[in-house]
């Protein structure tokens, strides 16, 4: 420790600068899934997969009606992924977006 006496060290600022956040409000929400297309969204965080296959299961069990397609992000989730949101916009009534625990 003595040969640090006296001496000057730099200390860096770790809060860094969050970003600007834009709130966005929700879908509308549908009147019935019956007939409806469900993507349900892997976004590649932890363990999201295993809820999702879980729910496309409870799906087709209670809900036979209701058609589900479970994908995965291309790209990690704190990547936009625009091919991804077109497809649902194309061929899906909604999106259930897991991103795990």
């Amino acid at each position: 420790m003595s040969e640090l006496k006296g001496s000057k060290i730099s200390v860096l600022n770790p809060m860094g600068y969050p970003p600007t956040v834009t709130g966005k409000g929700l879908a509308p929400r549908l009147d019935s899934l019956d007939g409806k297309m469900i993507y349900l969204v892997d976004a590649r965080f932890d363990d999201s997969v295993i809820l999702l296959e879980q729910m496309q299961n409870w799906f087709s069990e209670h809900l036979p009606s209701v058609k589900t397609k479970l994908i995965q992000l291309s790209t990690v989730y704190t990547q936009d992924d625009p091919r991804t949101w077109e497809e649902i916009k194309a061929n899906g009534d909604a999106a259930i977006i897991g991103v795990g625990h």
